[in-house]
């Protein structure tokens, strides 16, 4: 029995029933090369089957339920599940002919709209065939209680190779053998023992939170000595059609570009790959918004996620992460401007965010009860709040480095990686980002009810990126 860390815990107990709290990536599979039975199309289910079977041990929470403290008095803990069945959790489907990018990206709508059991472990996978071209995708889906965007990396890795041929995974001595599911008399006394120590832990993350928001406040002072603004502060960001109450209905479109396109940008003016792609979806926003006919009051924000592991650190379970808020400067007209005011705000809330390094959110998780916790973000959405209010931010953009080189599974060529982020309460659009290879994967989710023109903005996106890189190579020309 081990007790979920604060953010691990927080991620159960702010799920909805319309805003389940789970990421996931889809993997496009190339057909296996060579023509024997053993790669033959009628055997690949049972390939990639034999695989998650042989490496469910690397992660140990894939065979745990995540079990609640009686009256959520306290952290939920990880416990050996006695019942767990690998094909309670993985799934075989086809899709619909032609098999091509419109027909997977509706399965993953779907596939992301239902929430996880929370009487099993908290994962998925759909082995999904049929694609153009004898492909297969693999989608997996994992609570964000179990990983965060770093350690998922390291957690899908466990799953691929290097090669075609699959490498040997060293099997543990013996069978499973499951502890026994703790009693309620045992979490009881487990909570009784957490709260003993809670009013120590209270008034140290008082303490914390009270010392991070004298260094925000000495940080804008000093911006504002250097005539620069601080980055926006929550429920700053305007009020669009794009926030929200968010329904269980889902909508996921998937966006390959080049990767050396943003580079081309980047190089030409001087930021990071992260702006160019908070630059160019800054771009396809104001054409969805433009196409709606709405005036901003001010820039649309965004929530950065940002991981808070030290350069030493192993990519070890669970999530220790911070954000930022960036202003996607969507008032400013010229692309090139816009990537210029992008990549300064982004440098600001960089050195903000480097201050606190989520001391405040993670202290604040850690101490509160999750019954409250989980009564209020119902209450939210039960309520439609944020179809009164502002939204904490708009949008939220997370982007992921991943290999340059090629990875297998079950003897198939990964060719594309679309990782797919959850949606917040009143924030009905997450674009998360995975670099592969040559390219970059978007991954767009959002609710169907605020973006119904999910494919609009994901062409816009597009449009965005070709618009930059032309400026970039004329700035090039111009250089030389």
């Amino acid at each position: 029995m081990e007790p979920l860390d604060g953010l691990d815990a927080a991620f159960l107990s702010l799920e909805t029933p319309t805003t389940p709290l789970h990421v996931g990536v889809v993997m496009v599979l190339d057909a296996p090369e060579g023509t024997r039975s053993l790669f033959s199309p009628s055997t690949r289910y049972a390939q990639i089957r034999r695989v998650i079977a042989q490496r469910l041990q690397v992660v140990p929470q894939f065979r745990q339920r995540a079990l609640r403290v009686p009256l959520g008095l306290h952290h939920p803990v990880w416990v050996d599940d006695p019942d767990f069945e690998l094909d309670d959790h993985l799934s075989r489907a086809s899709l619909p002919t032609p098999g091509n990018r419109e027909e997977l990206d509706a399965f993953v709508a779907g596939a992301m709209s239902r929430p996880l059991d929370p009487d099993r472990p908290l994962w998925e996978m759909y082995v999904v065939e049929g694609l153009a071209g004898g492909r297969t995708a693999l989608i997996a889906k994992v609570h964000h209680a179990i990983l965060d965007g770093v350690s998922g990396a390291s957690t899908l890795a466990a799953f691929l190779d290097l090669n075609p041929r699959e490498r040997v995974v060293a099997l543990p001595h013996g069978t499973w053998d499951p502890e026994p599911m703790p009693s309620g008399v045992r979490l009881l006394r487990y909570a009784a023992s957490a709260i003993s120590h809670h009013p120590a832990r209270v008034v140290s993350a008082i303490n914390a939170g009270v010392e991070a928001l004298a260094d925000l406040g000495m940080h804008n002072r000093e911006l504002l000595n250097r005539a620069q603004s601080p980055p926006p502060a929550f429920f700053s960001a305007p009020q669009t059609s794009l926030n929200g109450t968010v329904s269980n209905r889902k909508r996921f479109s998937s966006l390959s570009v080049s990767l050396n396109d943003a580079k081309l940008v980047r190089r030409a003016f001087g930021c990071t790959v992260n702006d160019v792609i908070l630059a160019v979806l800054a771009g396809g926003l104001r054409r969805v918004i433009g196409e709606r006919g709405e005036e901003l009051a001010r820039p649309l924000v965004a929530m950065v996620p940002v991981s808070t592991r030290g350069v030493g650190d192993g990519p070890a379970l669970g999530n220790q992460i911070s954000g930022m808020l960036v202003s996607l400067a969507t008032d400013v007209d010229d692309p090139v401007q816009r990537l210029r005011a992008i990549a300064a705000a982004t440098r600001v809330a960089k050195e903000q965010e480097q201050l606190h390094r989520g001391r405040l959110l993670g202290d604040l998780a850690q101490i509160a009860a999750p019954g409250l916790v989980s009564r209020l973000a119902r209450a939210v959405a039960g309520t439609k709040l944020f179809d009164r209010v502002r939204p904490p931010f708009n949008v939220t953009v997370s982007g992921l480095k991943g290999p340059d080189f090629p990875l297998f599974c079950a003897g198939s060529r990964v060719v594309a990686m679309y990782p797919v982020g959850p949606i917040a309460e009143g924030v009905g659009l997450n674009v998360t980002v995975l670099s592969y290879l040559d390219q970059l994967h978007f991954g767009l989710l959002a609710c169907r009810k605020l973006l119904p023109e999910l494919e609009v903005l994901s062409s816009a996106v597009d449009d965005a990126l070709g618009e930059l890189a032309g400026c970039a190579l004329e700035a090039r020309g111009a250089a030389g």
